[in-house]
């Protein structure tokens, strides 16, 4: 093997080390809260050494400002993905799909049960990003409208979670002002 290809192995090998690390955070942090959270139950979760966490996040201050940016990467790459090649109200559609699978499975996002406080801080941060994001997808003169609406309609089912995905995703295309049976 030639040393360029160890290298990138070592690489790939570091990233995903990072990224189950992170992945980790979040399980935690949805079982325990921000205040509960401890490195020795993040290096657990991700199934790895406290000297391991340590050689990435030297504290839990480190730690959490790489998750903020890792969450915020995680779902903008599946926006990315989904929305790929498709056009107007397939595109939209697209990402409304994405928010739907998002709060329905990221464990991270059940930390408004426990710390809603600082959940409600942490929102302030994300939603004016949320809203461009979709204002950009929402065509028409009413797309800044739209996008507020399916903002509010998303952050109501991230604060009184319903398990009926379908029905979250009918009312987010509704307020969205497109209409699809599936």
């Amino acid at each position: 093997m030639r040393t360029d290809d160890a290298e990138l192995l070592r690489a790939d090998a570091d990233n995903s080390t990072r990224e189950r690390i992170l992945a980790a955070t979040a399980e935690v942090l949805g079982r325990n809260g921000m205040t509960k959270l401890s490195l020795s139950k993040v290096a657990l979760q991700a199934g790895v050494s406290r000297p391991t966490l340590y050689r990435w996040f030297a504290s839990k201050k480190d730690l959490m400002d790489a998750f903020t940016m890792w969450e915020r990467h995680y779902y903008e790459r599946a926006i990315a993905k989904a929305i790929d090649g498709l056009d107007g109200a397939d595109k939209l559609d697209a990402a409304l799909r994405v928010i739907v699978e998002y709060q329905q499975s990221y464990p991270g996002l059940r930390m408004v049960d426990i710390e809603p406080a600082y959940v409600i801080e942490r929102l302030s941060r994300v939603l004016p990003l949320l809203r461009d994001r979709l204002e950009r997808l929402i065509p028409g003169r009413d797309g800044a409208v739209a996008a507020a609406a399916v903002v509010r309609v998303a952050i109501a089912h991230y604060l009184v979670h319903s398990d009926d995905a379908d029905d979250f995703l009918a009312q987010l295309r509704y307020a969205a002002g497109i209409s699809r049976t599936s």
